[in-house]
């Protein structure tokens, strides 16, 4: 392809990436950088006959000027990066040396809001990841062995919690666990428990955030994985068929190296997606026992004072994650693609 034609077919896209993508996170970065300003205080003395007795108020109109002139607010570097609403260094190093046990500097870590929402984000991630590639490529298989009368039918159903919102589904389950939901009477009637709640306790709750992210992560593993199981060549398997190869070793020794590609791309998308999740802890109202990354942009930026600058911090970390966490996956591909 001539050079001229490569860059016409590619700027459309590189303008727009350049747009939406490259600018929004500098824009982001500058902000991180950023505090709010402070407010302008008018203080006043009255005197009378009992003594006199000083009012502070906010005095609004120097504080809109200072606002029109300074619309990033004051900088602050990198100290948003590390007072104690993220990477608390301070905190962190405190906690390190007065330490008794190393139970009690992860007790003090987990007390920190940044490295708590950090700690349930990775468990999200790490946890809901296998499950979604195994079931995915489990029902894969297993409607791709159905009659193709029944495909049609069994395809929409395993859909159906992909098509479906992610607020409004966790929100309906949110009402099904409540203690007068479907869920929540079943399991009281089965532990004979009254008082049972899957919202009672931290541990209750991240079993549920984790199962509904399964939940609704895994039917696009399992449309990737069916697409893929159609282009898998029909002689090989054949070839398999007459060497003896049982269905478990067909599966093993060629469908799975295969898809293998495919296993890539679906953990790529699912981990990025994971990283960020955010709807579940909302429509479960679980803030309470767990919050995210994501959650607490949204904390910061739903304040009657917007925190922009403590917003783009954690926005800034949290792309910062999103790029550890993929490193490894992106630099086995890497490899695998220079030894091919």
């Amino acid at each position: 392809m001539p050079h001229r034609t490569f860059w016409l077919f590619i700027a459309p896209s590189g303008i727009a990436m350049l747009l939406f993508i490259a600018l929004p996170i500098v824009s982001v970065i500058v902000q991180s950088l950023h505090i709010e300003n402070e407010k302008v205080l008018i203080v006043s003395e009255s005197c009378g006959p009992f003594g006199c007795k000083e009012t502070t108020r906010v005095d609004e109109e120097a504080s809109a000027a200072l606002n029109a002139e300074r619309p990033l607010g004051r900088f602050n570097g990198i100290g948003t990066y590390t007072n104690r609403n993220h990477l608390a260094f301070e905190e962190v190093s405190a906690a390190w040396s007065g330490r008794s046990s190393f139970a009690d500097f992860v007790d003090g870590v987990m007390n920190l809001p940044f490295y708590k929402a950090l700690v349930f984000t990775l468990t999200y991630t790490f946890v809901s990841t296998p499950f979604v590639l195994a079931l995915g490529f489990t029902l894969a298989l297993a409607v791709n062995s159905l009659h193709r009368w029944l495909k049609g039918v069994v395809i929409f159903a395993t859909l159906l919690p992909f098509i479906i919102t992610p607020l409004i589904g966790s929100l309906v389950l949110f009402w099904m666990i409540d203690a007068d939901g479907i869920i929540g009477k079943t399991l009281q009637f089965i532990f004979d428990n009254p008082e049972l709640s899957l919202k009672a306790s931290p541990a209750l709750t991240w079993i549920t955030i984790i199962t509904y992210g399964i939940w609704h992560s895994t039917p696009f593993a399992f449309i990737v994985f069916y697409a893929g199981l159609q282009t898998v060549p029909g002689e090989t398997l054949e070839s398999a068929m007459i060497d003896g190869a049982s269905r478990w070793e067909r599966t093993r020794y060629v469908v799975i190296p295969y898809l293998a590609p495919l296993v890539v791309f679906v953990c790529l998308i699912h981990l990025m997606d994971a990283f960020r999740v955010f709807e579940p802890i909302v429509g479960f109202n679980a803030s309470a026992n767990a919050t995210s990354l994501s959650w607490i942009i949204y904390n910061d930026l739903s304040q009657e004072v917007q925190l922009f600058g403590s917003a783009g911090a954690t926005s800034v970390l949290t792309i910062i994650g999103v790029m550890i966490l993929l490193a490894p996956v992106v630099w086995l591909t890497w490899r695998d693609y220079r030894s091919a």
